[in-house]
């Protein structure tokens, strides 16, 4: 790999207020790096409340397969509501905000940008794509590696009292191992190599190792959310509903990994991941491979970021890891940002590249029937991800080259 050593001993920046961010931030600071952290007005005020006075607590059981853990209080050398501010000087930025707060984030950060930097999006969810495409809107020419990953680093979530964010993150699982790309891909190897200078990283570096994802498409559809989240809580939806009224006995303890999963819900992820496959085949591209036999299994393919491809619960055994994870509503961003991104893009794909998507499909149509609204009026259209009008050869080239149509080259 590429020496990307100049990075070590820089600031991290990290761009977001909520349980990945704030977990990130924690374990980087715990590591030993110089951490910032930032999220925007009006947003800040709550989400990052308390952290400059004492820090952001991080614990919990952290489950992985080699037993890797940091817990404690995590102090942050900057705690900012100024994008710019965050990130002047920074050798790493991670941004770790839900979908739908990349772009604010990322023009806020595109005018201060400096060469040399480097972007880990955490999960990418086609934001590689985005930024670069609002770069070269911007006229910005900074030498920068863009990169993201399929998927977070942690199973995490805030405690919240009485409606109050704390500045406590409990994170129940680490990943051992991660599939990262950057866009374009001839920066790919430079970006991995930036990933041990990157301290909440560490049990991936130090366990199973990160892996090449083949472009920003393939960690787009690697990403378990969508075939996860969006058959587990709509064919899921009758036990989170009931559960808690007329059976279980505490509602906040449900979880669809612990209480939703079944056989027939996995023969549904795995159809649609059959059909993501039948996507990555015509588009040229990879993605991240599985077996039929994890899908059948209380922890589905989310058990094999943390605990390895052996790791299967039998449906007829519990899984207290997962205990009070949700989702509690079908307003949640298993849905309203799983569906219009996920989803919606994966389907677009199909469409243009004549591949049918009908498991994808039926998952957008029933979410909207259940959620009463247009979900995809605001999701990722490929026009909005600068993908609209190119062809396949046109597509590789702009993912693998950073060539453009218009003979711009990043």
């Amino acid at each position: 790999m590429n020496d990307m050593s100049y990075v070590k001993g820089k600031p991290i920046a990290v761009l977001g207020g909520g349980a990945v961010a704030k977990a990130i931030a924690g374990d980087c600071a715990l590591g030993g790096a110089k951490v910032r952290i930032c999220d925007m007005p009006p947003f800040a005020e709550k989400t990052l409340r308390n952290i400059e006075k004492v820090g952001i607590k991080f614990y919990g059981d952290q489950v992985n397969l080699y037993g890797f853990e940091r817990e404690g209080f995590a102090k942050m050398e900057k705690v900012t509501a100024d994008v710019g501010e965050a990130i002047k000087g920074a050798g790493i930025i991670v941004v770790a905000t839900p979908t739908f707060g990349h772009k604010p984030f990322f023009e806020k950060m595109i005018p201060h940008l400096e060469d040399g930097q480097v972007i880990h999006i955490f999960p990418d969810n086609f934001g590689s794509l985005v930024l670069r495409k609002l770069m070269r809107e911007a006229k910005c020419d900074k030498n920068v590696i863009v990169g993201g990953w399929s998927s977070s680093t942690y199973g995490s979530r805030v405690d919240t009292y009485g409606g109050v964010i704390s500045h406590k993150i409990r994170v129940y699982y680490r990943a051992i191992t991660l599939r990262g790309a950057a866009m374009p891909v001839r920066d790919t190897e430079s970006f991995l190599a930036t990933a041990p200078y990157l301290p909440s990283m560490d049990a991936v570096t130090g366990g199973d190792g990160v892996v090449a994802g083949d472009t920003a498409i393939d960690t787009g559809l690697s990403n378990v959310n969508p075939v996860l989240h969006c058959p587990g809580a709509i064919l899921g939806v009758s036990t989170m509903e009931n559960f808690g009224r007329i059976f279980g006995d505490d509602k906040s303890k449900f979880s669809i990994y612990s209480h939703a999963y079944c056989n027939s819900i996995s023969e549904v992820q795995y159809s649609f991941y059959l059909e993501e496959c039948a996507l990555a085949k015509a588009l040229g591209v990879g993605i991240q491979p599985y077996k039929r036999e994890h899908f059948f299994s209380r922890e589905n393919v989310l058990g094999q970021e943390y605990m390895g491809f052996d790791y299967l619960i039998p449906f007829d055994q519990q899984d207290p890891i997962q205990y009070g994870t949700g989702p509690f509503t079908m307003e949640n961003r298993y849905i309203t940002e799983d569906i219009p991104v996920g989803c919606y893009v994966y389907s677009q794909l199909g469409k243009k590249f004549g591949v049918p998507t009908p498991v994808i499909d039926s998952m957008i149509t029933l979410a909207q029937a259940i959620l009463k609204r247009d979900l995809l009026k605001t999701g990722y259209s490929l026009e909005y991800l600068g993908l609209g009008d190119m062809n396949i050869d046109e597509l590789n080239a702009w993912l693998r080259e950073g060539k453009y149509k218009q003979g711009v080259v990043l």
